[in-house]
């Protein structure tokens, strides 16, 4: 590929290497396949050259060959979004386990500079449309022999990347109990396992309670494997110390076998695996009577995904197997040092506007209007609800005591504009005022576009996370730009001294080499309400 200066006479089906504005006529973007119309609007604008690239004998483009590359990925439960930009995304196709072959993920970026993929950890568990995987061209093109060489590394063997869905099981409990033990400690105990089992689609078949003895707790697995169960957990009244004590010599009692003792997990190191006539047998540790993850949940999901759990893989779960400091133990690792609470991804807040005064809609205020049985602005904020953004800040203004007895009950934060006359802009700063300092952006959403999917928000947050927190996110729908739009905290002080009614928009102009434009399939994003035949 080559790169680098060339006059306008010679850069006709050139790729632009950086933006150039055009003063009165928008901008030329990177990436851009350089046409004819284009030169000549450079040449009115006193351009001379342009920095390009331009593909070879021997190259594929950006996009074909993030496609060609994310498709030879993806396996069992994987989707694949358009490529854009040179980046394709990897998405599940459902609730499950992450499954990587990291090995060959790590062959795969050795093999071009050109070439990357980055992936969720292993065993990472997910729902349908979170993002599992993301593949970049760095430059504007690679080289055909790469993308040829990483798809035939991709055929080697099972898929370099899958999802393995959680199956739903039929689980029977145990639970141990002394003469001391409580009967609520025990209720909350099963509680939270059960709890677990749910979330994961399957459910608790059995439950039994017995003594913390050998010989009843063996008589309760015997009476769980005739039961055919699939998987049967004993949570001990207390905890197993040696492959000699209780639970251990139940399993052996009832005819099965100790596989496992012990993780390299914290918290959740006495966990113990067994089996009893084909059935798995689990010893479940005693951090798992709360819901606060531990490593007995890392192996539940791998049991419940109908991944391998043995010994070897148990023990093969050490890197990364240290989850939480516990300084209440005799002997912390740390002493009483606290660590600071860190969030995974960015940190995204939501500004609703819902201030404007309704002015086309005959006098009726448009975002009490009723869509789909819920007032306007309700199923707005319902939306938000449903993607990853917190804190939810709503803007009122005009007609301000109505609209919150619409949101009344909602986890929300309502703060009122009372200059809102003025316009949108005044809003808009009283919601950015309204935000922690800790907020690595903002979701700008308007009140009256009741029709925004919540996986459009979501497509949204991913891209400004994949993208290095920095652009400005829009979407796209027919390749038209629309709302709400999610913007870096660096721009918050700009925001925040904007004039009339507006909103930020001359903002994106100005910032245009800074946006990156995520195309869902949601025509919600250009759809709003003016006026009363707007409404279904």
């Amino acid at each position: 590929m080559q790169f680098g200066p060339l006059p306008l006479d010679q850069a006709l089906d050139s790729i632009m290497a950086h933006t150039v504005r055009l003063p009165g006529r928008g901008a030329i973007k990177k990436g851009h396949v350089l046409t004819a119309t284009d030169l000549a609007a450079l040449r009115s604008a006193g351009v001379v050259e342009v920095v390009v690239a331009r593909l070879e004998t021997g190259d594929i483009g950006e996009d074909a060959a993030a496609a060609l590359t994310a498709r030879a990925l993806a396996g069992s439960q994987i989707e694949v979004g358009d490529a854009s930009t040179g980046r394709a995304n990897l998405r599940s196709a459902t609730h499950g386990l992450v499954v990587v072959d990291a090995a060959r993920v790590e062959r795969l970026n050795r093999i071009d500079e050109s070439l990357t993929v980055a992936t969720q950890t292993p065993h990472t568990p997910v729902l349908a449309g979170d993002l599992v995987a993301t593949v970049k061209v760095i430059p504007f093109g690679a080289p055909a022999r790469a993308v040829e060489q990483w798809v035939a590394l991709c055929r080697e063997g099972e898929a370099v990347l899958e999802i393995a869905p959680f199956v739903p099981h039929r689980v029977g409990l145990i639970a141990t109990r002394r003469g001391d033990t409580s009967k609520s400690v025990l209720d909350r105990a099963i509680e939270a396992v059960s709890a677990r089992i749910a979330r994961l689609g399957s459910h608790v078949d059995r439950v039994s309670r017995c003594d913390h003895e050998p010989a009843p707790v063996a008589e309760a697995i015997h009476d769980l494997v005739s039961q055919h169960v699939d998987l049967i957990l004993v949570i001990g009244a207390s905890a197993t110390v040696d492959r000699r004590d209780v639970v251990p010599a139940a399993i052996l009692q009832a005819g099965g076998r100790v596989d496992h003792f012990g993780i390299p997990v914290d918290p959740g190191n006495l966990l113990l695996l067994g089996q009893c006539q084909g059935t798995t047998v689990i010893g479940v540790p005693g951090c798992a009577r709360s819901l606060k993850p531990s490593g007995f949940d890392r192996i539940l999901e791998r049991r419940l995904a109908n991944l391998p759990v043995t010994g070897e893989s148990l023990s093969g779960m050490g890197v990364g197997g240290l989850m939480k400091e516990i300084p209440s133990r005799p002997l912390p690792r740390a002493g009483q040092r606290k660590e600071p609470a860190r969030m995974p991804g960015p940190r995204i807040a939501a500004v609703l506007l819902a201030a404007g005064m309704s002015r086309r809609m005959g006098g009726s205020n448009k975002l009490l209007a009723e869509v789909d049985g819920s007032p306007m602005i309700a199923r707005v904020v319902e939306t938000l609800r449903r993607s990853r953004v917190q804190p939810i800040v709503v803007v009122t203004g005009h007609d301000a005591t109505a609209v919150e007895a619409a949101l009344a009950g909602l986890p929300i934060r309502v703060v009122h504009n009372p200059d809102h006359a003025r316009g949108l802009s005044t809003s808009l700063r009283v919601g950015l005022q309204a935000l922690e300092t800790d907020r690595d952006g903002v979701l700008v959403m308007l009140g009256d576009m009741p029709w925004v999917a919540s996986s459009t928000i979501e497509a949204l947050l991913d891209a400004f996370e994949a993208n290095g927190e920095g652009s400005i996110c829009v979407p796209t729908y027919d390749r038209k730009r629309g709302n709400p739009v999610l913007w870096p905290a660096r721009y918050f002080d700009e925001m925040k001294a904007l004039a009339g009614d507006v909103g930020a928009r001359h903002l994106l102009a100005q910032y245009d080499d800074e946006v990156c434009e995520v195309e869902v399939d949601d025509a919600g994003v250009l759809r709003d309400v003016d006026i009363t035949d707007d409404l279904p």
